[in-house]
């Protein structure tokens, strides 16, 4: 169970803010729907070859400051 909760709209953020950090990802389908949060972070394991504790602490640390240009 992921350790976060998005929205659409932190969604969307959180979207923007992988991209940049990782721009071979702009041509991915990074869809989003609530509730899925597992899923989102299963694709983004597969999609840049990291592990789950990565993932989390990394759309984490993006809700941390969702306003903020870091990741």
């Amino acid at each position: 169970m992921a350790s976060f909760t998005l929205t659409p709209e932190t969604s969307e953020k959180v979207k923007i803010k992988f991209l940049r950090k990782y721009r071979d990802l702009a041509g991915k389908d990074l869809s989003f729907a609530a509730g899925q949060e597992d899923q989102l972070v299963e694709q983004l394991m597969e999609l840049v070859k990291r592990d789950r504790r990565y993932i989390e602490f990394t759309i984490s640390k993006a809700l941390a400051d969702p306003d903020g240009n870091r990741l």
